[in-house]
């Protein structure tokens, strides 16, 4: 019997193990595309070569205010420590001034940024010459009311993008288990949005009654027919951003498709390289997935771990056993997501859910439904173990552990496994 050796990210290190050869049934790998050879040469042509859009510096004036909308630390894989100084040189090329432009995070409802990740996303040198400020989407004093959407979602957005003369979008496109996709118009909701807003257009993520669970048009892929997506859509619309500029990563994390311009046909078409990336037929589920997280920031949380989690269930036989790899050093943020758990049954849960909707209440909603399906395991730091079973998670810090109480669950001694090196971006697709 050969054995294949492999080494998995967990936080900012790896984990190695090996599963016997004729066992593995796959190991799932979008297609990992080339970067630029020349990042800078590359993001300065598409600013110049918009979709649908005049170039950005035919559309900012000298003396207008620029906002600029950047992703939290969750997200710090898009780059934009290298990509930022580009664009605020192309702004000061333009005419726009240092003083005139803001960088704010677009934290959503997540933690606020520290001043070291602040300059951790931004470089230190941009947190030196321009504002950066965080999103707060519980300061009501500082939100401007727009309206409602068709589904009665009250939109109000932080003033600082209200009230510039010109918004920029950044961010970077993935699949998002609740939107489809993420990026495009996740830069404003929940990104800049008032925590009320955030609060009713998530909502639709749930299914239509109580005992429902979330709603099942919620998910990888889908945007047709999703009403959180369209939701969204229409929260968007209402401040009318100038200006998108999305990335979307290889597997190695590096950018590699850059799309710049109006800020949903470039968004669009920037989903479909993520097709094209992290998107993978399988013919069959496995008894066994092992997914990792892909390293740090994605495994910064069992809460952004979900994603994995999420998208190994696709991958896994109901009733079979999904082990994830996710070191989760801030396992505890965001604070609340913890204790929708104590509620003593998931119906309970849910009925809190709809009554306070946050979406830390969804993925703990979510969370109860994949251990519905299957087995979780997650190994993480041992710290940890004793939330993850809060989280109805059994959670080990070895995969020696965790491969052993896989074998045990699975329920044959010679499951079929698969791994997923990248578990948060890719997205298994069973061929029906």
């Amino acid at each position: 019997m050969t054995d294949r050796q492999f080494e998995l990210k967990i936080g900012k290190g790896t984990a190695r193990f090996s599963i016997p050869a004729e066992q593995i049934l796959y190991e799932l790998m979008g297609e990992n595309l080339q970067p630029p050879e020349n990042l800078a040469s590359a993001y300065r042509h598409a600013l110049n070569h918009p979709i649908d859009s005049p170039p950005l510096s035919e559309m900012v004036n000298p003396g207008e205010t620029i906002a600029i909308t950047v992703s939290d630390i969750t997200r710090v894989w898009q780059h934009n420590e290298l990509t930022l100084p580009i664009l605020i040189d192309y702004l000061n090329q333009a005419g726009i001034a240092d003083k005139d432009i803001t960088v704010i995070i677009a934290v959503g409802a997540h933690r606020q940024n520290t001043g070291d990740e602040l300059a951790e996303l931004c470089s230190q040198a941009i947190c030196n010459r321009v504002r950066v400020v965080n999103h707060n989407a519980w300061d009501t004093d500082n939100m401007v009311y727009y309206g409602k959407t068709s589904r009665g979602t009250q939109v109000s957005f932080n003033r600082i993008v209200a009230e510039a003369d010109r918004v920029i979008l950044t961010g970077g496109v993935i699949y998002h288990y609740m939107v489809g996709y993420g990026g495009g118009r996740k830069s404003i909701m929940p990104g800049v949005s008032s925590l009320k807003t955030i609060q009713q257009s998530h909502m639709w993520a749930m299914g239509k009654h109580l005992g429902d669970g979330s709603n099942p048009l919620a998910a990888n892929m889908k945007t047709a027919g999703n009403p959180a997506h369209e939701d969204m859509m229409e929260v968007a619309a209402f401040l009318k951003p100038d200006f998108i500029i999305n990335v979307v990563p290889n597997l190695d994390g590096n950018i590699t498709g850059i799309f710049t311009g109006n800020w949903i046909s470039a968004w669009q078409q920037a989903t479909q390289l993520v097709d094209q990336t992290f998107g993978v037929l399988i013919q069959e589920q496995a008894d066994i997935v092992i997914a990792s997280a892909g390293g740090y920031p994605k495994d910064i949380n069992l809460y952004q771990s979900q994603k994995t989690i999420d998208n190994a269930v696709y991958a896994m036989k109901p009733g079979g056993v999904a082990i994830i790899l996710a070191e989760c050093p801030d396992i505890q943020e965001p604070g609340e997501f913890f204790d929708w758990f104590h509620y003593p049954t998931a119906f309970d849960m849910e009925k809190a859910v709809r009554e306070n909707f946050l979406i830390s209440g969804w993925v703990a909603v979510r969370q109860l439904e994949y251990a519905n399906i299957g087995h979780i395991i997650l190994v993480t730091q041992e710290k940890n173990l004793q939330l993850a079973q809060n989280a109805g998670v059994q959670g080990v810090s070895t995969m020696e552990q965790a491969l052993a109480i896989a074998y045990e669950k699975c329920g044959t001694n010679s499951p079929k496994i698969t791994i997923m090196p990248q578990g948060a971006n890719t997205f298994p697709i069973l061929r029906t």
